[in-house]
């Protein structure tokens, strides 16, 4: 059914955003629908200021439709005023570019970022008047696939999907598309055309492995077809100077979350935080070149008319010689015309020099993240900087005249203990006197908290999350702490959401009904406090007879097998064993060196 234009410029008079919905910004490509031979929606699980932030959709609607025979158009999930007048007023959702209902395009492709997302690719499905799962659409229906980080274990929402894309698509999703218009002109069925698929690299196709239970846990995966691989390996780009990216990407009408113009210093990381799925799974560490980077700042200066542009990546300050390149950049786009941010330093004397080189004189505050505040837990958790590191690092900033600092913790990390989080306490009361007695001023701190999430393909997938009472008992404990301290802002993460995030983290496809009546209770948004409703969430839990903790907090075994064993990384099994050992530093129980101990 299309979209019936008269209705819905009355709906868009009535919503609080309704450029969110336009579909007309800056740069946006527009292409023929009847000279395509296969059409993409591009669908992001989160409001419009989300994913515009989000730089893979940038990048792969620069991909996808610089070849002229496809188009990718976006759509995203509709703000709750706009899912109410959408479905009073019978509209389904629609691709922004050209207001086409999603039923009208070949593919639907979600990207999976964040697993309180999951909700709102039900939503957006039902919107879409698709049926949820797979197994129920038609042969006429768009196939609907998943790429993005969340992929790598995408067990609890495999039933919804018809294949995933596993790792980096920026190349590779031009030719899958190319392939999936080449086999629909053939008149393959869906079926035929999930196998031929499935012997892609990177092509996960769900409906073709059935999970294996014994006494009520997961224990391996069974091939329903001899031509599907046994493992799916990721795909990723090697050599990010020939990979496409945009330099003209769109640009909102309205503010985003990070509402600039993005250029990627280099993907992957080399140092190992033990906690960081992105720093593995984005693995080998690949760099642009200086000259490649110098190039694209101009053209997206061009290209987009942002004044600020930032120099992005897992560890920014780890790119060589990266005071050279700002200056490079600086010259390039007439030395402070343009300004150039770096997220993601670390907490060294180092990335103050540069965050002072690209401020440009402007002081205000500095991010920086020690994880831990205990020296042994920044061991355990391969974060190495000493506590007289952090100290030299945050006089250098005052000295260079910062006013502030936003520090982030995790609590909940393994093996630790009350002190560990004392330990918080302690560290930021300290760093308020030293400044206090040597600047002679108050300084502003800002300090956030989140709890531990084990995520798969880390050392830490084994690892439980800690149980929700003993984190409430620790965030309070936080709580107490700071109201005495003043002049420093407390803020932490939601206990609740946290536990809901792990659960889907380490799940697998039992989790999919669960899903499912989830978003039957009204579960949207869970990643936004004003949305998110843990009652609801736990009635959906009591209706199936499903326990979180078993998901969350159980304890793996090396030998195990996992929900996402099936799914290759490039980071083996026996590495992240051997990360997982030293992190314990020898304190693993009793059966721990040949592998039978319960983790």
């Amino acid at each position: 059914m299309p979209v019936d234009k008269n209705v819905l410029e009355k709906v868009l008079a009535r919503v609080q955003k309704p450029a969110r919905y336009l579909g007309n910004e800056w740069n946006t490509c527009l292409k023929d629908h009847q000279q395509a031979t296969l059409k993409m929606a591009f669908a992001f699980p989160d409001l419009y200021e989300v994913g515009m932030s989000n730089q893979g959709l940038k990048i792969l609607y620069e991909s996808v439709n610089s070849r002229p025979e496809i188009l990718m158009e976006r759509t995203f999930a509709p703000a709750a005023d706009m899912e109410g007048l959408m479905r009073e007023n019978d509209l389904p959702l629609f691709a922004l570019e050209s207001q086409e209902p999603l039923t009208s395009f070949d593919v639907i492709g979600f990207s999976l970022q964040y697993e309180l997302s999951y909700t709102n690719v039900l939503n957006m499905l039902d919107m879409a008047g698709l049926a949820l799962y797979s197994d129920r659409r038609s042969e006429k229906d768009p196939l609907v696939i998943g790429g993005g980080p969340c992929v790598f274990n995408p067990e609890p929402l495999a039933p919804f999907f018809d294949l995933f894309v596993l790792g980096e698509a920026e190349e590779f999703l031009p030719d899958l598309l190319a392939e999936i218009a080449a086999l629909k002109a053939e008149n393959h069925c869906k079926k035929e055309l999930l196998i031929k698929l499935s012997v892609f690299e990177g092509v996960y196709v769900p409906s073709l492995y059935k999970p294996l239970y014994r006494e009520g846990f997961l224990c391996g995966m069974e091939k329903l077809d001899p031509r599907a691989p046994d493992t799916i390996r990721k795909k990723y780009v090697p050599d990010l100077d020939r990979a496409p990216y945009p330099t003209a990407p769109i640009v909102p009408f309205i503010q985003t979350v990070h509402d600039r113009a993005v250029i990627e210093l280099f993907r992957g990381c080399g140092r190992g935080c033990r906690f960081c799925q992105a720093g593995y799974i984005f693995r080998p560490v690949r760099r642009r070149s200086s000259e490649n980077i110098v190039k694209t700042a101009k053209d997206l200066v061009t290209g987009t008319g942002y004044e600020e542009i930032s120099l992005s990546s897992l560890s920014s300050a780890d790119y060589p010689q990266l005071d050279v390149l700002i200056s490079a950049v600086d010259n390039a786009l007439s030395a402070g015309r343009v300004k150039c941010s770096l997220p993601s330093l670390r907490l060294d004397s180092y990335s103050v020099k540069l965050a002072e080189q690209v401020h440009h004189g402007r002081r205000s505050n500095l991010t920086f993240a020690p994880e831990a505040a205990t020296e042994r837990l920044r061991m355990v958790i391969k974060k190495n900087i000493s506590e007289e590191e952090i100290f030299n690092a945050l006089s250098d900033a005052v000295e260079a005249g910062w006013q502030g600092f936003k520090l982030y913790f995790m609590i909940g990390l393994p093996t630790e203990e009350n002190e560990d989080v004392e330990a918080i306490l302690t560290l930021c009361r300290r760093i308020r006197q030293y400044f206090k007695k040597e600047a002679k001023r108050s300084l502003n701190i800002s300090v956030s908290v989140s709890t531990f999430v084990p995520k798969a393909h880390t050392p830490f997938q084994w690892e439980p999350q800690l149980a929700l009472p003993k984190v409430i008992e620790r965030q309070q404990l936080l709580r107490r702490g700071f109201r005495n301290m003043s002049g420093i802002d407390y803020s932490w993460h939601e206990a609740e959401g946290s536990l809901l995030e792990a659960v889907f983290a380490r799940g697998d496809r039992t989790l999919a009904h669960l899903l499912e009546r989830a978003w039957q209770r009204g579960c949207r948004f869970d990643g936004w406090s004003e949305h998110f409703s843990f009652e609801r969430w736990q009635n959906a839990f009591q209706d199936l007879e499903l326990d979180p903790g078993s998901y969350a907090y159980r304890r793996f075994e090396y030998d195990d097998y996992l929900p996402w064993d099936h799914l290759d990384c490039g980071v083996s099994k026996e590495i992240f064993i051997r990360e997982h050992r030293e992190a314990l530093n020898g304190d693993l129980p009793e059966g721990a060196v040949d592998g039978t101990h319960s983790l």
